[in-house]
């Protein structure tokens, strides 16, 4: 079953990186939330996947590590580079809370997501400078197509009621956490209506248990670092 799972994720989308084309402005090429929310969003999408993927669990009740710690399940290579550094290091310092971890796992991974989506043609990366002196990137959409495919789905399951696969209920659950739903589905009419229908399914039963408890911790973890960065901001940290 692992070996097939391998041949089949090469050259796949990950959902870190639908998430990032969701959160980067086609056009203007900006992020349309900021660091450290975002990043960490892009570290849970990974988490996420690798416990989809059969990789990784959250430890219960009676178990040899303690409840709530990661736990490494299949240590073995997913296909994907990026995946399977995190995976790596997870592996190679287990038992830790997600939170604890999600720091680490999201240095330089925004980075190599924008970096592979360039590769692949779907974003194009546009050098200039701000004020004439600070070099600066925009990552303006290139092909947009796969992109479109993602909004439609979610779309489908926020406006007209469907159920989501396991993929879209855990771009949902991230993009609640980040509260950034209505920024991304921009023609609801009722923007209180479309939060709560995010926040409705990312507590829903899509997902099987041990991904329902990776989507919930991740969740916890972004919020967190938004909280935390605002309370920083305030204060003047």
């Amino acid at each position: 079953m692992c070996g097939k799972r391998v041949f089949a994720y090469v050259g796949r989308m990950l959902i870190a990186e639908d998430l990032l084309l969701l959160l980067y402005d086609d056009e203007s090429g900006k992020p349309i939330t900021g660091a450290p929310g975002l990043d960490y969003a892009l570290a849970g999408a990974v988490l996420i996947e690798l416990t989809m993927l059969g990789k990784l669990d959250v430890a219960g009740e009676g178990e040899e590590v303690k409840r709530g710690r990661l736990k490494v399940l299949d240590a073995s290579p997913t296909g994907d580079a990026i995946l399977d550094e995190r995976l790596a290091y997870v592996a190679d310092k287990p038992g830790k809370r997600p939170k604890d971890q999600i720091g680490r796992l999201s240095k330089k991974l925004r980075d190599q997501l924008l970096a592979r989506l360039a590769e692949r043609g779907v974003l194009t990366a546009d050098e200039g400078k701000v004020l004439g002196i600070f070099p600066v990137t925009r990552w303006t959409a290139k092909d947009a197509r796969h992109e479109a495919e993602v909004r439609s789905a979610l779309e489908s399951v926020l406006k007209v009621g469907t159920s989501p696969d396991q993929r879209t209920g855990a771009l949902i659950a991230l993009l609640s956490a980040l509260n950034v739903v209505p920024k991304i589905v921009t023609d609801a009419v009722d923007k209180k209506a479309l939060k709560q229908r995010a926040k409705e399914i990312a507590e829903s039963d899509w997902a099987a248990d041990a991904v329902k408890k990776a989507v919930a911790e991740m969740q916890a973890a972004v919020t967190t670092a938004i909280v935390v960065s605002a309370t920083a901001a305030s204060t003047g940290g």
